[in-house]
């Protein structure tokens, strides 16, 4: 049901992933109370509301300044400038306690890899920075700088799944103090010696563990898929959408338990059933972009829906 057409989405900011196959996952019901977490360009944001009644609700969450200004001027819209592990205690602010679904889309946006003031990007030079919250206060170079070898080491294998993690912790903790590593092409000059493999393969590697690691992206997640437990009504459809093997065993084990217990003898991500899961898989594989958005946005490459 369309009460009016959605401006067009910021398609310079990010080309939303699987948007059609990502809505539908939600089984929108006209009236419904619905939670984007990622609006990033506001793609899925504005093919929800193009489905939702007059009296409908849609939260949208987003830490990230830079895409505050996509939010669709929808009085059905509430847009929550924070990140999505809040999400239970700011639905209940807005008296929405319970909602019909659920979508997270959790890539990092086109816009972001493409600045390189931000510090995401291997390709542009610019300071390592990595906060998605520019209002945090840890960045990614404080992370080189003060981490123990012992805790780089940790991050480079666990988040960066880097061969020779352990020699990088090593390799930076004995240069760094004669070194700065204030930009991308410091950190990049400094580990030139020591990459192994395909160059671009491993700088996006490390650069990824770094930023899970300044934006504690896996404790984030945690915290979102506990939270859906008791904010969808029974019935409601989540619906995330992850981009590298860490993130959707993550979601696919919690989908499949509904629960975790931290150990880390039992699992690297702390994962353990202790019951039977609340979640019904709508699909036991995840769903992956079709050939032809692959073609358009070589970016969805790596995207997998899980319902």
């Amino acid at each position: 049901m369309k009460t009016g057409l959605q401006p067009e989405p910021n398609t310079q900011y990010h080309t939303s992933v699987m948007l059609e196959e990502a809505v539908n996952a939600l089984n929108i019901k006209p009236q419904g109370v619905y939670v984007d977490c990622t609006l990033g360009g506001g793609g899925h944001s504005r093919a929800i509301l193009n489905q939702l009644g007059p009296e409908a609700k849609l939260f949208v969450f987003d830490q990230d300044a830079d895409a505050w200004s996509n939010a669709p001027q929808d009085a059905r819209c509430i847009l929550i400038k924070e990140n999505f592990r809040y999400l239970k205690a700011f639905l209940k602010l807005h008296q929405a306690e319970q909602v019909d679904g659920i979508l997270a889309d959790l890539g990092v946006s086109s816009y972001q890899f493409d600045t390189g003031e931000r510090g995401f990007s291997t390709r542009y030079d610019g300071p390592l920075d990595m906060r998605m919250d520019q209002r945090a206060v840890r960045t990614a170079a404080q992370i080189l700088q003060e981490y123990s070898e012992a805790a780089l080491h940790q991050i480079f294998e666990k988040y960066g799944e880097l061969r020779n993690a352990k020699q990088l912790a090593k390799h930076i903790v004995s240069h760094r103090a004669g070194h700065q590593i204030n930009s991308t092409q410091d950190l990049k000059a400094l580990i030139a010696p020591i990459v192994k493999g395909k160059e671009n393969r491993y700088y996006a590697q490390l650069f990824q563990a770094l930023r899970i690691e300044v934006n504690e992206e896996f404790a984030a997640l945690k915290d979102l898929l506990e939270q859906a437990l008791v904010c969808l009504k029974p019935g409601g459809r989540l619906a995330i959408i992850s981009f590298h093997s860490l993130e959707d065993r993550l979601v696919k084990q919690f989908i499949k338990w509904g629960s975790w217990t931290p150990n880390e003898d039992l699992d690297p991500l702390g994962l353990q059933a202790s019951k039977p899961s609340p979640f019904l898989e709508i699909s036991k594989k995840p769903i992956e972009a079709s050939s032809h958005e692959i073609q358009l946005n070589p970016r969805a490459r790596s995207a997998r829906l899980r319902i």
